[in-house]
């Protein structure tokens, strides 16, 4: 689905890692981690490369002017960090002070950076020298610049906009319009299909389009419109997609004279297809569908002169000679936690082949070697998502970098650049070789560098045989404080998706390390219909969303309990968000002892689901519930029944708080109000915590705050510390 911290206390960057800051024991820490050291802490993100291999550039987001529970102002610069030395002279900063900005590219010949920024008041594409200087506006438009790529020869910019199909590459006809909307006294809008909204938006008619213009100081307009009348016939889309999509979503071939993007139909059927194909554009020529739409063909990628597909395919990458396109595709229509395969498509015949059909991990990207015989990708696996290595000609596939999350990477020759983060640190920048990866060394500091006075949890990945004996995993996390002997607390943690994992990975929303911050200990279970564990391990829990998944909690709870000590299961409190939170509300009602006792003190529902049949009528993207379901509500009613929460409301006893977003249109608001009536009806202890500003997720800093703080005193009052 998905105290104050003192300035005087945060090393500078420089020292914390001249210092080498060692993580501190919890004998000689102050304190805990806490939601306000998370929001304190630089991020960093999108390292990339010089093609010589010699610089790398981060972007690097800080706060300033914290004051009490007002985490204060977030902004994004970018950074350069020579790699031909050695030493620990810090990075340093390129874009000016008090700008933001996203999105670093280098040119092909490594002499300029490009980047995003709406200084200008949109958002623009801006250039500048590579190694630092002034920064020049390469586009000028009323609208926002949502996403960018350089062409090879570095003359054009493929830019993406979002503007009203019908106005094609007239810029000024969506700004008049969106002008005139604003003057109307009228506010009524009639929809004809869905989406009506989608994730946090309600729809006005705009669509993502791609553009190709040519960077410049005047006031620029696009030359070329990729999306337009010519596949009207087969339905207009957003390129990139929305709500989440980038500029991986679309690439230029080598010789500039091409651009292939993913594209899904803006049609009916939108709100409930995962068919993303592919299209070539080249000047002069009629747009191409390359992975057409066969709708009696085959489902998965196969040789012939269409590569037809009807699931999803996206992410495509030219070779270096322009022969050979890779991409990524699954091959089950609807299913969006499908496994994405790597795929080859001969450019010039059209067949298709699977690259390491027996690979059982889903892809999550392409990136080519220097000599064009390998594809470096990052997946899911086994509780982590490491950098793996894929030999194009044989389908072997070797571990480059794991220990942790790999959550983005680039490659020049034979150096490799990636941020990784853990269960006790953000992402750090690393840079080391493809020929000798064990050779990494970090230019960023970790978070207890950053926090030398704050002590962390130690953790430990587990396994226990969970539903029909199968192998699950999971991760406990000790408090800040442990002392061997003693025992604590528990937060048990329930992770959402469902198709997805709670692992060895840092999270800015769901941090075990704000838990084990207050003195808590940590159980986390992936269990049946996680991800990175084999497909049929993910596949498992559509149409059994309480069966397996609840055997394997209730299992996996009492393999920690058995293997930990210090879990004190009297004083335990389970929470959960999205498809979570539908597991809270699942195990009130349906987890208890033979006594007929809840194991659990308390509850935290966050945007979860109280009523599966409503939820398959009011949600936005509908192949998800209809997949998870096999049809619709009208033609599986039974389906949606079985393991439905609302069902089961009699039986609820447990203390409950529960967290809503107003602009959540996953699990829309009616479900979490739902949740907090049949609480309060019942009299059961409950709160609401509501907010009228996010979405599915808590991504405001004071609301974060907010929200960690009122969690933390529910699981204070009914569990202690």
């Amino acid at each position: 689905m998905r105290p104050a911290l003192k300035p005087s206390l945060i090393l500078p960057l420089a020292l914390a890692v001249a210092l080498g800051a060692a993580w501190a024991s919890p004998a000689e820490a102050a304190r805990g981690f806490d939601v306000r050291d998370l929001h304190a802490l630089d991020r960093v993100s999108s390292p990339v490369l010089s093609p010589d291999g010699a610089f790398v550039v981060f972007a690097k987001r800080e706060m300033s002017g914290a004051k009490g529970d007002d985490p204060g102002k977030a902004s994004t610069s970018l950074w350069i960090r020579d790699l031909r030395t050695r030493d620990l002279a810090p990075a340093k900063r390129l874009t000016p002070v008090g700008w933001n900005v996203n999105s670093p590219a280098f040119s092909a010949d490594g002499k300029w950076l490009y980047f995003l920024s709406a200084q200008s008041g949109t958002q623009q594409v801006y250039v500048m020298p590579a190694t630092g200087g002034t920064p020049t506006q390469a586009t000028h438009y009323p609208l926002d610049v949502g996403s960018f790529k350089v062409s090879p020869d570095g003359r054009r910019l493929a830019i993406s906009m979002e503007v009203f199909p019908d106005c094609g590459a007239d810029i000024d006809c969506t700004v008049k319009r969106l002008e005139e909307r604003k003057a109307s006294k009228a506010t009524g809008v009639v929809y004809e299909q869905l989406f009506v909204r989608h994730w946090d938006t309600w729809e006005d008619g705009r669509h993502n389009r791609l553009f190709v213009t040519s960077p410049g100081t005047g006031k620029n307009r696009p030359t070329t419109f990729l999306v337009d009348s010519s596949i009207q016939s087969s339905g207009v889309g957003n390129v990139p997609s929305k709500p989440f999509g980038g500029n991986d979503e679309y690439t230029w071939s080598p010789d500039g004279e091409s651009i292939v993007f993913s594209m899904r139909r803006a049609d009916r059927q939108e709100a409930w297809s995962t068919d993303f194909d592919l299209y070539r554009y080249r000047a002069g020529q009629p747009l191409e569908h390359l992975t057409l739409d066969d709708r009696t063909g085959a489902n998965a990628p196969s040789p012939g002169p269409t590569g037809q597909n009807r699931a999803w395919d996206t992410g495509p990458v030219f070779s270096a000679d322009g022969s050979k396109l890779y991409y990524r595709a699954m091959k089950r229509p609807g299913f969006e936690a499908d496994r994405f395969a790597l795929v080859e498509r001969d450019v010039a015949t059209g067949a298709t082949r699977e690259i390491a059909p027996d690979w059982d991990r889903s892809a999550d990207g392409i990136v080519l070697s220097a000599d064009g015989r390998t594809i470096y990708t990052t997946a899911q696996d086994m509780g982590e998502h490491p950098l793996f290595a894929v030999d194009i000609a044989s389908g072997k596939v070797e571990k480059v970098v794991g220990g942790g999350s790999i959550s983005s990477f680039d490659i020049a020759g034979d150096t490799l650049v990636f941020t990784r983060n853990s269960l006790q640190s953000g992402d750090q920048v690393f840079v080391t070789s493809l020929s000798n990866p064990q050779a990494e060394r970090a230019i960023t500091p970790s978070a207890s560098q950053a926090l030398p006075d704050v002590a962390f949890g130690d953790y430990e990945q587990f396994s226990f045989a969970g539903w029909n004996g199968e192998t699950v995993h999971g991760y406990v996390v000790k408090p800040w404080n442990y002392e061997e002997g003693k025992r604590y607390p528990v937060a048990f943690l329930i992770h959402g998706g469902p198709q997805g994992s709670f692992g060895n990975g840092w999270s800015y929303r769901w941090n075990p390390q704000t838990y084990a911050g207050q003195g808590y200990a940590v159980v986390m279970i992936d269990f049946h219909g996680s991800t990175g564990y084999g497909q049929a391990f993910t596949d498992s829990i559509s149409g059994d969303w309480g069966g397996k998944p609840l055997e394997d909690l209730q299992k996996g709870w009492a393999a920690a309990q058995q293997k930990y000590p210090f879990l004190d299961g009297d004083k335990a409190c389970a929470l959960g968000a999205s498809y979570g939170g539908y597991m809270i509300n699942w195990i009130a009602g349906n987890w208890f002892d033979e006594a007929g006792r809840s194991p659990w003190k308390c509850l935290v529902n966050h945007d979860g689901v109280f009523d599966t049949r409503a939820m398959g009528y009011v949600t936005e993207e509908l192949w998800f519930t209809e997949w998870e379901n096999q049809g619709t509500p009208f033609d599986k009613p039974e389906n949606f029944e079985k393991f439905n929460p609302v069902n089961h409301v009699a039986k609820w006893r447990v203390p409950m708080l529960v967290v809503q977003g107003e602009k959540d249109y996953r699990v829309p608001v009616d479900q979490g109000l739902s949740t907090f009536t049949a609480l309060q009806r019942k009299g059961i202890e409950s709160k609401l915590l509501y907010f009228p500003d996010e979405n599915h997720w808590v991504l405001k800093p004071a609301n974060s705050v907010l929200w960690h703080d009122t969690v933390n005193a529910w699981l204070k009052k009914h569990i202690g510390q």
